[in-house]
């Protein structure tokens, strides 16, 4: 349906040839804007209601006094189905830490709360595919279970901010929805205002980029440079250049869209997005607010080598 509708704006009305760079362009630019936009809406629509049922109390207490693995896997699901963002960190991080729960099993939920996002996921999966979906999700799993281990073992409690461990609970002002029907239909249709309202920039962006890249790079020049599944140097620079860049999974599925359709392999786009998900330099300024400098530097440090890790595995199968 989406792609009707490019065709008919791009090639019929437009009158533009389909082999020309700015058609190309354009329809894709197009067709990922009507596709994600509607998908977004409805996805985020009937994740509300399912949200409604899930306070970030609930979330502490499923975690709170469980044996330390157990812990870490409910923290890493809950962490992938809730709608916490970067905004958020601050005082999900305090009630972590007041509920006693490890700072371990905390950075496992930190990691994989923006990285591996129910609505990115369907998303993924409705534009490239379940098979690459899953295996984002799986990398990402694996990412914020041995990350959140690996920060353990540098005990980071000693590079917790002082007031971190003074407030209490009440204090962090935790939002509590309204369970009935109505409310959850309010709190699903705020959801979508909330949500698409935060990213529908960045979404524009990362389509525009998209566009961009898959109608005017040459597939030559990009498989020559970052396709190659033997491009060793390539993973690295793919994390490199997620760091700076401020996007969620979900504005940079289509960048992943057109990079894979020049040729950059598996491995490489799946380090890129993890990088600007979960690595993105507004959401280490918000988690500064909470860690020193020590932490937040371990923290990226395991991160970059987790992500470049599970770029060149994937490339290497």
């Amino acid at each position: 349906m989406f792609e009707r509708l490019a065709d008919f704006l791009v090639y019929d009305l437009a009158q533009l040839d389909a082999t020309s760079q700015m058609g190309a362009a354009l329809h894709f630019f197009l067709m990922d804007t009507a596709k994600i936009f509607v998908l977004l809406g409805v996805i985020i629509y009937f994740m509300g209601l399912l949200r409604a049922l899930l306070s970030a109390e609930k979330v502490r207490a499923y975690v709170r006094d469980k044996p330390r693995w157990l812990a870490r896997t409910l923290a890493i699901s809950l962490g992938a189905v809730t709608p916490f963002c970067s905004c958020s960190s601050v005082p999900l991080f305090i009630g972590f830490v007041e509920a006693g729960i490890p700072l371990g099993v905390t950075f496992s939920f930190l990691i994989a709360s923006p990285m591996i996002n129910e609505v990115a996921v369907v998303l993924l999966a409705g534009i490239l595919g379940w098979k690459i979906a899953l295996l984002y999700v799986l990398a990402g799993v694996i990412v914020a279970y041995v990350g959140g281990a690996l920060m353990e073992l540098f005990k980071p409690e000693r590079w917790v901010e002082d007031y971190v461990w003074k407030i209490r609970v009440g204090q962090t002002q935790l939002p509590q929805p309204d369970t009935s029907l109505r409310g959850r239909h309010r709190f699903a249709l705020g959801e979508v205002k909330e949500i698409v309202g935060r990213i529908w920039l960045w979404v524009f962006i990362g389509i525009g980029v998209g566009a961009l890249f898959h109608g005017y790079v040459p597939e030559a020049w990009v498989v020559e440079h970052l396709g190659g599944q033997d491009n060793w140097l390539a993973v690295p620079v793919a994390v490199l250049l997620g760091i700076p860049l401020y996007s969620n999974a979900t504005g940079v599925i289509p960048i992943a869209e057109a990079m894979l359709g020049k040729g950059v392999a598996l491995g490489t786009t799946l380090a890129f997005m993890m990088s600007i998900a979960a690595l993105s330099l507004p959401e280490m300024l918000i988690l500064r607010k909470v860690i020193r400098w020590q932490a937040l530097a371990l923290y990226v440090g395991i991160l970059a080598i987790a992500f470049m890790l599970v770029g060149w595995g994937f490339n290497l199968l």
